[in-house]
């Protein structure tokens, strides 16, 4: 079936402009929202509101109580709109990593502390018998080696699938850290498995020949060797 261009063109001129795509989320997540609301949310004047929401007659509907919600139409746009986001977001990122803000070591040594003692909560709780053995006096029971090698198992499977989709951990996300590649192309899983391999069994030796380096885009070896290095977010987007 063809499609036609000029109502393509229309959907996309309707959801181009800023105020109209907030009206859009705001509904999204309130579910349903007056006028009045959307005023105090929006912080516009009445006429202005007035005119964007009948712009948006057909992505929105109005509630027997006159409240206004999402239609089906709707919901798909809010769906297209956290897709551009994330695209514009790629797109801002996706650049060589001398032109972006680069984490400090500080922010980076956070972020893996925050990731180190979630993955040590989740291995305690994964081998707890010998967590108990180890508590009552055994220090040097070979549980301890195990319990080691799982945390640092743990760490380098969760950081790679995590980086490997998006560059950022838990820790990195709540930092707003984000791993990328200098080259701009987009992080893979196998990037993502060589940097975090020095990070989860080699850090000594990682740290130690990184900072040699005496690059501020290579804090670590394993960045250079995987063609790596983590920006700062929160820098950027301020």
């Amino acid at each position: 079936m063809a499609i036609d261009q000029d109502n393509v063109s229309k959907i996309i001129s309707v959801l181009s402009h800023p105020l109209r795509r907030d009206v859009l989320l705001i509904l999204s997540d309130r579910g349903e929202c007056t006028f009045t609301d959307l005023l105090n949310v929006l912080k516009v004047d009445t006429g202005k509101l007035s005119f964007h929401l009948r712009t948006l007659s057909a992505f929105i509907e109005q509630t027997p109580t006159g409240k206004y919600k999402l239609s089906r139409t709707g919901e798909n746009a809010v769906r297209v709109i956290g897709d551009v986001e994330s695209w514009a977001e790629v797109a801002d990122v996706n650049k060589k990593a001398t032109q972006l803000p680069l984490a400090s070591f500080a922010k980076r040594t956070l972020a893996f502390l925050v990731d180190f003692l979630l993955i040590l909560t989740i291995t305690i709780l994964l081998t707890f018998p010998q967590v108990v053995s180890i508590v009552s006096g055994n220090v040097f029971s070979p549980e301890l080696s195990t319990i080691l090698f799982i945390t640092l198992g743990l760490l380098w499977v969760y950081s790679t699938m995590l980086e490997g989709f998006n560059g950022q951990s838990l820790g990195k996300r709540l930092t707003g850290l984000k791993a990328v590649r200098t080259d701009g192309k987009k992080l893979s899983y196998d990037h993502a498995a060589i940097r975090n391999f020095g990070k989860a069994f080699l850090l000594p030796f990682d740290i130690i020949v990184g900072l040699r380096l005496k690059n501020k885009e290579f804090m670590r070896y394993f960045d250079k060797f995987a063609g790596t290095t983590v920006i700062n977010l929160r820098l950027q987007l301020g």
